[in-house]
């Protein structure tokens, strides 16, 4: 038996997974235990955890793999150093940054007190490990695999080619020049201050108009070899030291724009400045301009490797709204985008090279993502029966049931019908970014006032941000106009035309849905629950999102419960017990 642990460390997104023999056996991001959203620093929570649910000791681990790579590409760092004499303090912060990684096994031992660590440890080139997590999780014998993203081991990109358990790497993309600093750039300027905000850069883009893309054209620019080139002019990364905090809290990174992009595109706005049309109809232009380079090197991609198959990975293979349009904009004709396309999904592809750089056998598919906590045994029922919830729930005039699987499913279908709010807790939590039908909170897609119902009783966000479909796999065609597997969540697809009426709680603004697809091998309640839907309107999807306000997606039963009291939910199912508000 090999026992590999893959970890994201020193870096937004920290997390930990866990592969036994190829097989991925636990999987879970740090801000799931800490909760604080995208918690940078070492996993310390994460790896244990991974650990514990195995039943695996930390002396029995046979390798550690850490998606970085000390010291890659010194030469390249050393040519740019010499060519653009950047600020001091920003070579003083990427050294303290490089030696935080170089002292990962003091950060293990401090992690696993009183353990013998024995195991091999593996440091794994940023985004080697990104094409690993998208190639060797998917299904394909062989595929065409890209990685996207702001910045790891002084690149941006890489691109190849996977077969059987051999994965090349042919072609990188370098520092400064990069498509996630372009996105983030906007995102930043457009008012969005947080890391990670660029998904409401895409959820604003479709109530805008391209009218900017001249401006975005000159931002960046397109090259005949299939890559890209930012002008730097509108640009502070690439030579200035920007403030960022990476460890041990929610991550920050400082303002990546300069004075010349307010210049090329106005005023940038403030953070409470309320929306305009000229701030959508950047958003949409700089989201086009994205897909335009993006399939430019999809398309440069094809021609080196012109497999049917694409494997895409990443921050910016959350792109999904780019991701939905691949298979019309390039050759491809199947993607996979797996459940945590960023930076913890980096642990993830740090375990997989390793195991397939032993030689070994190709490792499974990773066709779920139910990967993470679970309640252990007779936890809800503890939780249930403690003086404090009991009390909390009768104030909340909440009464329990418990029915039969059949039973719970056909009750909270019909809920749903009925236009009630519904808390979703059930088995393992997932892995990734999403909520896939087992910490989630589910509506009536039918409802064109759900958006609203839901904003106002629980999510507190922007009102232009969309809600998604989780949609029965054999219904997809039937829905929307292109059809295939999206377990994850991570494709955008178009709407058909005359189904956007019946369903527009999760009809975009252009007529697109980022779609769940759900069967009954991998999802089991959930797909029961969407066919108890399905039964009794004849519309065979739910409105699913996350189980959270302003936090990190739920972990546990208690979290589950306290956010289901604090917000104004109608049902809460936690496992085998449905709870329902009276009145």
């Amino acid at each position: 038996m090999t026992l590999i642990l893959g970890i994201n460390a020193f870096h937004a997104d920290a997390a930990a997974a866990l592969i036994r023999d190829g097989v991925i056996v636990a999987a879970a991001e740090e801000e799931r235990f800490r909760r604080i959203k995208h918690w940078a620093g070492f996993p310390s929570q994460a790896m244990a955890w991974c650990l514990s649910d195995a039943g695996v000791a930390p002396d029995e681990l046979d390798h550690i793999a850490i998606n970085s790579l000390p010291g890659a590409h010194r030469w390249r760092k050393v040519a740019y150093t010499l060519g653009h004499r950047p600020d001091p303090r920003f070579l003083i912060d990427r050294w303290r940054n490089k030696r935080e990684r170089a002292d990962l096994g003091q950060q293990l031992a401090a992690a696993f007190p009183g353990a013998e660590i024995r195991a091999r440890l593996h440091f794994v080139e940023h985004h080697r490990a990104h094409l690993a997590s998208a190639f060797f999780a998917s299904p394909y014998e062989e595929a065409a695999v890209i990685s996207v993203d702001g910045f790891g081991d002084f690149a941006s990109g890489a691109w190849g080619h996977g077969q059987g358990n051999q994965l090349s790497l042919d072609g990188q993309i370098w520092f400064p020049h990069s498509l996630g600093a372009f996105y983030t750039a906007i995102t930043q300027y457009l008012g969005f201050p947080n890391y990670g905000d660029e998904y409401k850069v895409m959820g604003l883009a479709p109530y805008g108009q391209p009218t900017r893309m001249e401006a975005m054209r000159r931002i960046v620019r397109l090259q005949p070899d299939g890559t890209y080139r930012l002008d730097l002019r509108y640009f502070r990364h690439a030579t200035q030291r920007l403030p960022h905090q990476w460890s041990h809290g929610a991550p920050v990174v400082g303002s990546h724009w300069s004075p010349e992009l307010e210049a090329l595109l106005g005023p940038a706005r403030a953070a409470d400045e309320p929306l305009a049309q000229h701030h959508m109809d950047i958003a949409r232009s700089a989201q086009a301009m994205y897909e335009e380079a993006f399939f430019h090197l999809l398309r440069a991609l094809h021609r080196s490797h012109p497999s049917d198959q694409l494997c895409i990975a990443g921050g910016c293979g959350a792109n999904s709204v780019a991701n939905g349009k691949v298979t019309l904009e390039t050759p491809f004709r199947h993607v996979y985008v797996q459940a945590a396309a960023g930076d913890a999904g980096g642990a993830l592809g740090a375990a997989l090279e390793v195991w397939h750089g032993l030689g070994q056998p190709r490792s499974a598919a990773m066709r779920h993502a139910y990967l993470g906590s679970r309640p252990a045994p007779g936890e809800i029922e503890e939780l249930l029966s403690g003086e404090a919830t009991r009390t909390a729930l009768e104030q909340a005039h909440c009464r329990l049931a418990r029915p039969e699987d059949g039973e719970l499913c056909g009750q909270v279908a019909e809920a749903i019908a009925q236009g009630l709010v519904v808390g979703w807790f059930e088995g393992r939590m997932e892995w990734g970014p999403r909520a896939l039908g087992h910490r989630s909170i589910l509506g009536d897609p039918r409802r064109a006032d759900m958006k609203d119902i839901l904003n106002l009783k629980i999510k507190r966000r922007e009102s232009f941000r969309p809600f998604a479909p989780s949609v029965l796999e054999e219904a997809v065609g039937e829905w929307f106009a292109l059809e295939g597997e999206v377990p994850f969540m991570m494709q955008v697809y178009p709407i058909r035309e005359e189904q956007r009426s019946r369903i527009p709680a999760v009809t975009h603004v252009d007529g697109s849905g980022r779609l769940q697809t759900v069967n009954a091998t991998d999802n089991g309640r959930y797909y029961r629950l969407i066919r108890a839907f399905a039964d009794r309107t004849g519309v065979p999807m739910v409105l699913n999102t996350s189980f959270n306000e302003n936090e990190p997606i739920v972990c546990t039963p208690a979290q589950a419960l306290d956010c289901f009291l604090r917000t104004r939910m109608d049902l809460l199912v936690l496992g085998d017990v449905l709870i329902r508000r009276q009145g």
